[in-house]
């Protein structure tokens, strides 16, 4: 059983080949009308392997990053409870990722037992997503990749001719018997300035699972404030502005990623999220070498947590100051970007009389260049590096010190009209950095404690014939010398240099679409570890997870353009006799339906009713990406991770003014 204060707490399946069979028929009364794909799909221009865009979360009324990440087959977000879900990219939980919302780092744990990231669904304009370690361009420490939150501008929500508006959003939720309600307003200040302004709250009861049962602990009271404010200044110049607070309260277990036990009972656990940010752009007209872009950002989270018969109000506190200064030079259709990076992190953590008793503070400079040059018509070739020097004081007054160059190149080769090649290799770079709030106290830093570091190879292919598409690609991704503090077997708690952590797998993705008709099915296979190990939530918390292979597949239909109906379903194999240190656990496989209707009764925007049906055959599983189940084993009773919510319909209803 874990320690209860609050400082201390090989895969045996074989992969399968890809199938597809995508087959669509006329449908009586149908009128043709363009239909994007509900896929998730690449997006050259925002610079990413994958976009999820805000039609594709609006269409299921994604609430939590669950929904937002649904239709994506290799990231997986685990926790149930909203304050604890995790989201694992190729097996690598998201502190190996550099995440930021408009440019603003997300740094920092506050408690190995919770999530880290927190996002409002409603706010998003899109999600770019990077697998593996790429592009110099893509900040410090991507050690598994990159993460992009981007929020919406006054004028995502403005009709061209349009001064003013409003947007009034209601949803309920029948597992939940609870309720989301925002209000939008939106408009131009003058011909150029503009402003958006959103408030929003949602209330849910502990939800049941596919079995009927209320689970204790699932509770959740959110809200969100959210303001920006957007300038087109002289000399094509461009401000922007915006600042986000978001809370997220309810009673949950002392570790929220658990079920309630007799050691894991309910407590208060609340938690807050600030963000700051600031975004400047300049492209002249008529300079190809000038598009510059400088981003400044503050962000502070905070978790409480009052276990109020033991040791009363525990606090957690992370603080991230930075800043992104780059421009991109254009030579015909070549481009060089270079700039310099550098982030400050702060974590704290304490009891309600000295909250602030133990911290640790950090930093990062980088420097980058990566360039983008066609030899020819049909092939590019891309290549860059980063330099990145951390350095970090913990708590003990220990001062750790690494810096390292990190190169990339990668090929794209047009072998035909619609087929492109592509293979890369790329390397990351992270050094000792601030650890998480809750283990400060009693825990400490291996004075020998060294800087991680990726190695990420992957080919594959992209082939598009008109209204068909299939993309496919194999990776293999490394991070020599992973920092942890291994839970198992329990002793003294230690950061130190674990081994390597390898994660292997490949990819494969179709569309097609027929008139208002399209189709998709993705597949993702994926073997994580560490020297060996197959990695899981309990013994590697914030390095990984194992998921079982991923099955993705979904069908959307328009009538007309009034009308708009799909489904998806997101299929995970069962994962048998999976070795742990302590013993031989199982991940059962769970397939999961989801439903989704749009209606505008208006014929226009101005009144849109959704209804959503989550898990439509109240499915009872349990996540892959949430802490497994070691009930089974002496001593580790309630060790387990909480289930699915089971069936939850969700109405909801738009107006726009």
């Amino acid at each position: 059983m874990a320690n209860s204060s609050p400082m201390k707490q090989p895969r045996r399946f074989r992969r399968n080949t890809l199938w597809l069979a995508l087959m669509a028929a006329p449908l009586a009364h149908a009128q043709p009308v363009s239909l994007d794909p509900i896929q998730v799909t690449a997006d050259r221009e925002a610079d990413a392997d994958t976009v999820v865009d805000a039609e594709t979360i609006e269409r299921f009324q994604a609430d939590d990053l669950e929904d937002v990440f649904a239709g994506q087959p290799d990231v997986s977000v685990g926790g149930s409870n909203s304050i604890a879900q995790k989201v694992y990219v190729r097996g690598f939980d998201d502190p190996l990722l550099n995440v930021s919302v408009d440019g603003a780092t997300q740094a920092g744990a506050l408690f190995h037992h919770s999530g880290r990231l927190s996002v409002e669904p409603e706010l998003l304009k899109q999600v770019e997503v990077n697998a593996g370690a790429g592009r110099a361009t893509e900040g410090a420490g991507a050690l598994g990749g990159s993460i992009r939150f981007v929020t919406k501008d006054p004028d995502d929500l403005l009709r061209p001719g349009e001064s003013a508006g409003a947007l009034v959003k209601f949803g309920s939720f029948s597992n939940t018997d609870g309720y989301k309600a925002s209000g939008t307003a939106f408009g131009r200040l003058s011909d150029n300035w503009s402003t958006l302004v959103s408030v929003s709250q949602s209330d849910h009861e502990p939800f049941k699972d596919g079995s009927g049962d209320r689970i204790a602990g699932s509770d959740a009271r959110q809200q969100l404030g959210f303001a920006k404010l957007v300038g087109q200044l002289p000399a094509d110049q461009t401000i922007k502005l915006s600042h986000e607070v978001r809370t997220d309260e309810g009673e949950r277990p002392q570790r929220p990623q658990w079920v309630v036990s007799s050691f894991n009972r309910l407590y208060e656990l609340d938690g807050r999220r600030d963000t700051t940010t600031l975004n400047y752009g300049y492209a002249p007209a008529g300079n190809a070498l000038v598009d510059l872009e400088a981003t400044v950002y503050h962000t502070e989270s905070d978790i409480e947590q009052n276990v109020e018969d033991r040791w009363g109000r525990y606090f957690g506190f992370s603080r991230n100051i930075g800043g992104d200064l780059r421009n991109t030079s254009r030579f015909g259709g070549h481009s060089l970007t270079y700039g310099v990076d550098y982030r400050e992190d702060k974590v704290n953590a304490g009891y309600q009389e000295d909250k602030r008793a133990e911290q640790q503070t950090g930093e990062v400079l980088g420097v980058y260049l990566q360039g983008d040059l066609w030899l020819t018509s049909r092939l590019l070739f891309s290549a860059g590096a980063r330099y990145d020097d951390y350095r970090l004081k913990d708590n003990d007054d220990q001062r750790f010190s690494e810096d390292e160059v990190s190169p990339n190149a990668n090929l794209a080769w047009e072998v035909v009209d619609g087929l492109t090649l592509k293979a890369g290799y790329a390397e990351a770079f992270r050094g000792p950095t601030t650890q998480d709030a809750f283990k400060l106290e009693g825990s400490e830093n291996d004075p020998d404690l060294e800087g991680e570091k990726a190695r990420n190879t992957e080919v594959g292919f992209d082939y598009r014939y008109e209204t068909f598409r299939l993309s496919a690609e194999v990776y293999r991704s490394e991070i020599k010398d992973a920092i942890a503090d291994p839970l198992l077997p329990f002793r003294e708690s230690i950061y130190k240099n674990i081994g390597d952590l390898e994660s292997d797998g490949y990819l494969i993705s179709a569309g097609y679409q027929w008139q208002a008709l399209s189709a998709g099915l993705s597949f993702h296979s994926n073997d994580a570890e560490v020297d060996g190990q197959p990695l899981t939530v309990y013994e590697h918390n914030l390095l990984g997870n194992t998921m079982g292979d991923t099955w993705i597949a979904d069908l959307a239909y328009r009538w007309d353009r009034n009308l708009e109906f799909g489904w998806q379903g997101r299929f995970v194999e069962g994962i048998d006799n999976l070795d742990t240190s302590v013993g031989t656990i199982d991940k059962p496989g769970y397939g999961v339906h989801d439903l989704y209707l749009h209606w505008l009764p208006t014929g226009n925007e101005d009144l849109r009713l959704s209804l959503t049906i989550k898990n439509v055959g109240d499915k009872q599983y349990l996540a892959h990406a949430s802490n497994a189940d070691y009930q089974h084993i002496e001593d580790y009773e309630g060790i387990v991770g909480m289930p699915e919510p089971g069936r939850d319909i969700r109405v909801g209803l738009a107006m726009r003014f």
